[in-house]
């Protein structure tokens, strides 16, 4: 059976495939035209965010039997036209939540401390010690908006430089939620309390677009937004309006409605944003862990047919 890589993959998960006997091709960067002829005599297709697995892709394919995701996220994948085809989906969760986790306390420090702008502001010859005082997070109010094995690490995290740490996840019981770390409160509540409110949740028709002008005027006025799950579920444009009427003191996102960020976009002509390029998963453990885990359940699927991590359940 027929392994087609099309996104890049740490090669520990490329030789778990080989050496389970697998033909593995490895090609990235495929046009879709490309991909779909690419596709055909296929087994197994490994994806990360780039490769976009498309009802047009999937009819393509005469042999394809799973996609798996080397990570969490599947806004990429068609999943119905998938379980239409038959074509099982897994992803890898929890390979590189630590990451997530810690890349979002990295922006929390680096917005109470003005860490971006200062290192600018040296690097252009400025001294703007006094124009940066910052604050302390020993005290604050830490609030995470999904629970989840990201959510609950950084929860950890938090309370690590004790914080006072708040969580809302309409999929956990209040009994799960102080498991996990935090204190359980409504939605409305996260966003009244919350000094810093950091996003982990999937980007999903309920939650796009939740961080909007609505949302962010509920939020506590001088609060800190933090969103390192998936671009679209803040709307940028309001919250550029909500960083300028200083309702949001600063911003940080690893993600963004498009990718990369469009050169005129008015979120890059803000001091109070921080901004990464999507870095969320992006640390060799994270790379390792993911194709290992990825290979693993892949390879388990195609010779027993146990499928780990499936989110779907073809006929």
């Amino acid at each position: 059976m027929k392994i087609l890589i099309s996104d890049p993959l740490a090669a520990q998960g490329v030789q778990i495939f080989k050496d389970q006997g697998f033909e593995v091709e490895v090609k990235t960067g495929m046009k879709p035209d490309e991909l779909k002829q690419a596709i055909k005599g296929v087994h197994g297709l490994v994806i990360r965010s780039a490769t976009k697995v498309t009802a047009d892709l999937l009819a393509a394919a005469d042999v394809l039997k799973v996609v798996g995701r080397a990570g969490t996220g599947l806004d990429n994948v068609d999943i119905p036209a998938a379980t239409a085809k038959g074509v099982i989906v897994m992803n890898t969760p929890g390979q590189n939540s630590n990451a997530a986790a810690e890349l979002a306390m990295g922006h929390i420090f680096a917005l109470a401390r003005h860490i971006a702008r200062g290192t600018r502001g040296v690097k252009e010859g400025k001294w703007e010690k006094k124009q940066l005082r910052g604050t302390e997070l020993k005290g604050k109010t830490l609030g995470i908006l999904g629970m989840g094995n990201i959510g609950r690490i950084l929860a950890e995290l938090g309370t690590g430089v004790k914080m006072k740490v708040i969580g809302y996840d309409p999929y956990f019981s209040a009994e799960d939620i102080k498991a996990r770390g935090a204190e359980p409160v409504s939605l409305d509540e996260l966003l009244a309390r919350a000094d810093f409110l950091s996003i982990h949740v999937p980007k999903t028709k309920e939650t796009a677009g939740l961080f909007n002008a609505a949302t962010l005027a509920k939020m506590k006025k001088g609060a800190y937004l933090i969103n390192c799950a998936r671009g679209g579920i803040v709307k940028e444009e309001d919250l550029c309006d909500a960083l300028t009427s200083g309702q949001i003191a600063g911003a940080a996102l690893d993600v963004f409605e498009v990718e990369p960020v469009p050169a005129d976009s008015r979120l890059l002509f803000s001091d109070d944003l921080v901004c990464t390029p999507h870095l969320g998963a992006n640390t060799h453990e994270a790379q390792v862990n993911v194709a290992v885990a990825v290979a693993n359940q892949m390879s388990k699927y195609l010779k027993t047919g146990e499928a780990e991590f499936a989110v779907n359940a073809p006929k």
